[in-house]
């Protein structure tokens, strides 16, 4: 028996209502998606990703292509970021069967990203480096934005009506209790730099290693309380588009969204990315590697992005316009005809890799019972060891055990939620001072 779907949040738009939404109006044409990229270099530890023609949903057919775009701002080292940009990607499309249409694809998208980032992070750590890097990736299909982000970059999308929305999260231990709270839990300390003899400096940092984040890719001297379990969020812009940036912590330090925005505005993409970066070095200099990926989302033949429709009315939303949960599932199309509204399909940031491999979509149509949900290894018969506490009441509710995870991976698993003490901590108690 098949696994029911995970409920949606209140209100939040089924990704099935929006695509047939599509097909009942008259069809959304593919947008434009227009890239520029600047770079100021302290460091050398940043790089991108920018492929406008990714893939194809359906190989050898052009209408299902896609875009990726992705920013890896590495620490201690380029070695995280550089595996990362290498890997990740395929990782993520291995993680998806081929069958799947385009409904189907979006669907299990979050969940592949998942599993690619776990993946990419376990896979890592046999290459025996130290360094770690932020990842902010980003998947364009058509009119609908995935993005799955691990450490402070950050990714915000600014509608055609001037409204900015996080698409993103922070991970720094500053911005995040919960985060705080699941490091403490895991055996890791969680403080400021403490200088003997005088007062605590600095923002929170995990010790032993000194890293003020507390997900990311690689850190494996940090121990396994760093996670690299991303947030995932997933919306559909509407067919008068956006613009997204996606930048490294050297931007965000010294800009806020609408600084960034508003000296970028009107400018095409490659020109708004140079803007950007150099807006956030002017005041300082370069004291961090400064990284800035514009996209432009744009209707066909629009070639230049025009300025939002109420300039000076910038609203910061978290929460995304969802439909009404008074609104009866027969609305007609015509109740649904709102322009330039940003809806979200799907939104999980827990670092629970056992609830994020089992929500949302049919399972036993992504996991086949004899692969390793992560790493995708064959597993052997009464290999597999299930991600769920307790098997047989899972069975009994939704028809099977399963995913299933190999040792290796379900002993990865262990360590990030915290149910057994972290291995391999760096005795280095200024390890990587990010």
């Amino acid at each position: 028996m098949a696994a029911a779907p995970a409920a949606l949040s209140p209100g939040t738009v089924p990704l099935g209502v929006l695509l047939r939404r599509e097909v009942t109006k008259e069809r959304m044409e593919r947008p434009d998606v227009l890239c520029g990229e600047a770079n100021r270099s302290r460091k050398g530890e940043d790089f991108t990703l920018l492929r406008a023609d990714a893939g194809q949903r359906i190989p050898g057919d052009p209408s299902t292509s896609f875009s990726v775009f992705a920013l890896f701002d590495g620490h201690n080292g380029s070695g995280a970021a550089i595996y990362a940009r290498e890997n990740l990607l395929n990782n993520v499309l291995r993680a998806i069967p081929t069958c799947f249409c385009r409904e189907e694809w979006l669907a299990v998208l979050p969940r592949a990203l998942v599993a690619a980032f776990v993946k990419t992070d376990k896979d890592f750590q046999t290459v025996a480096e130290t360094s770690g890097t932020t990842v902010t990736f980003v998947i364009i299909d058509e009119w609908v934005v995935t993005v799955a982000s691990v450490g402070d970059s950050r990714c915000i999308l600014e509608s055609a009506d001037g409204s900015i929305y996080f698409l993103s999260a922070d991970h720094r231990f500053d911005s995040n209790p919960d985060e705080v709270k699941r490091v403490t839990a895991c055996g890791s300390k969680v403080g400021k730099m403490d200088i003997v003899g005088g007062p605590e400096v600095g923002p929170l940092r995990c010790w032993p290693g000194g890293l003020c984040l507390s997900r990311s890719i690689g850190d494996l001297d940090v121990g396994e309380c760093i996670i690299a379990v991303p947030h995932v969020k997933q919306v559909k812009l509407s067919n008068a588009g956006g613009r997204i940036i996606i930048a490294s912590d050297g931007v965000w330090d010294d800009l806020t969204c609408e600084m960034a925005l508003d000296c970028s505005r009107g400018f095409s993409s490659d020109v708004a990315a140079h803007r950007i970066v150099n807006e956030a070095t002017r005041p300082r200099g370069i004291r961090d590697d400064t990284t800035c990926i514009v996209i432009d989302i744009l209707p066909p033949e629009n070639i230049a992005p025009s300025p939002p429709k109420r300039p000076g009315r910038i609203a910061l939303n978290n929460m995304f316009r969802r439909r009404s949960q008074d609104v009866p599932s027969k609305t007609k199309r015509s109740d649904y005809a709102e322009p330039d509204v940003v809806e979200e399909i799907f939104e999980d940031g827990s670092p629970m890799i056992s609830k994020r491999l089992t929500t949302g979509y049919t399972l036993e149509k992504i996991f086949a019972p004899s692969s390793c949900a992560v790493c995708l290894v064959r597993l052997k018969s009464g290999q597999g060891i299930s991600v769920h506490a307790n098997p047989l009441q899972h069975e009994k509710l939704q028809g099977w055990q399963g995913p299933f995870l190999c040792p290796s991976c379900h002993e990865k698993k262990e360590a990030m939620e915290g149910k057994r003490r972290p291995r391999g901590s760096s005795t280095n108690v200024f390890g990587h001072m990010c």
